[in-house]
C-alpha cells in the first residue's frame, strides 16, 4: 500500500497547496485522480516522489508511506529504489538521445539484468524497438508518451505514477495509451492516474479522487464517480446543463454553488 495521509505542502514557506490530502493506492490497483488545473495534483505526486524541494515545496503535516514506513523525507533515487516512479506531464524526455539511451537511463537505479527489461519494455512497446536508434526528440507525441512511460518503467516500479499522460494526444492515441495502462496493470503494477480526461481514467480505475483547491471534495470507487451528477456534469460535460445557452450563463454561478457545496 502506497498511503498519503494529512498532507500539507507549502510552496516558498508561504503558499499552502495541499491542505490535508489523504489518499491510498492498493497494491495492484488503478486509482484515479481527478481535478482541474491547479488543484494540486502534480504537487501531490512531487510529494510522492521527492521532487517538491526542487520547486522550493516542503511537506509540513502529515505522511506519505509505503508498506508502512514514511517515504516523504526520502530523496527521489531512494523513493525510485523503493519501487516507485513516475511520468511527468509533458513526457519530459532527453530529446537528444536516442530511444534506447532514454530507456537505459531511467534503469539506472539498479543496473542489474537492463537487457530483460528493455526486453520487457519492447514487448510492451513494439515501435519503441523499431525506433531504438532514433533520436528521441524525432518520436511523435504518442510515441515520446509511450517512451516516458517505458524509461519510467525500467526501474521496475511497484507503483507507477501518471501525470496527464492523455494531455495533447489524438482519440486514437488516446485509446492506445489506455490500453498500455491496462496491461501494465495486469502485469503487476499498481497505478496512479493523474487525469483531466475523466472518462478514460475512471473506465480503468477501481476508486477515484476529486482534488479542487488542495482538498479530496470527492472519494468513491470508479464506477460511482462514474454516476455522480457532479462528476457527469464538470468533469464529463453530461448532464441536464450540458447544452445550450443555459449551460454557458450559469456556468461560473454553478462552479461556486458546487464549490460551497462540497467544501462545506
Amino acid at each position: 500500500m502506497l498511503r498519503v495521509r494529512n498532507l500539507e505542502v507549502v510552496y516558498d514557506d508561504v503558499m499552502l497547496v495541499l491542505r490535508g490530502v489523504s489518499l491510498d493506492l492498493p497494491s495492484g490497483a488503478v486509482v484515479a485522480l481527478l481535478g482541474a488545473n491547479g488543484a494540486g495534483k502534480t504537487t501531490l505526486l512531487r510529494a510522492l516522489t521527492g521532487l517538491l524541494d526542487v520547486h522550493d515545496g516542503a511537506v509540513t503535516k502529515g505522511s506519505v508511506t509505503l508498506d508502512d514506513q514514511p517515504v516523504h523525507g526520502l530523496r527521489p533515487a531512494a523513493i525510485v529504489r523503493r519501487g516507485i516512479s513516475q511520468v511527468m506531464e509533458g513526457r519530459r524526455i532527453f530529446a537528444e538521445l536516442s530511444v534506447e539511451d532514454n530507456l537505459r537511463v531511467g534503469g539506472h537505479t539498479n543496473a542489474g539484468a537492463v537487457g530483460d527489461r528493455l526486453d520487457h519494455v519492447y514487448g510492451l512497446f513494439p515501435v519503441l524497438k523499431d525506433r531504438r536508434r532514433k533520436t528521441a526528440g524525432y518520436l511523435s507525441g504518442g510515441e515520446q508518451q509511450m517512451l516516458a512511460m517505458g524509461r519510467a518503467l525500467m526501474a521496475k516500479p511497484r507503483y507507477l505514477l501518471l501525470d496527464e499522460p492523455s494531455l495533447g494526444l489524438a482519440p486514437r492515441l488516446v485509446d492506445q495509451v489506455r490500453e498500455i495502462i491496462i496491461e501494465i496493470n495486469r502485469l503487476g503494477t499498481a497505478v496512479l492516474l493523474v487525469e483531466q480526461n475523466a472518462a478514460m481514467a475512471l473506465s480503468i480505475a477501481s476508486h477515484g479522487y476529486v482534488l479542487e483547491t488542495g482538498k479530496v471534495v470527492l472519494d468513491k470507487p470508479a464506477d460511482r464517480l462514474l454516476a455522480d451528477d457532479d462528476v457527469r456534469e464538470f468533469y464529463l460535460g453530461l448532464g441536464a446543463a450540458d447544452t445550450g445557452a443555459a449551460r454557458r450563463s450559469f456556468r461560473d454561478v454553478k462552479h461556486y454553488k458546487r464549490r460551497k457545496r462540497w467544501l462545506s
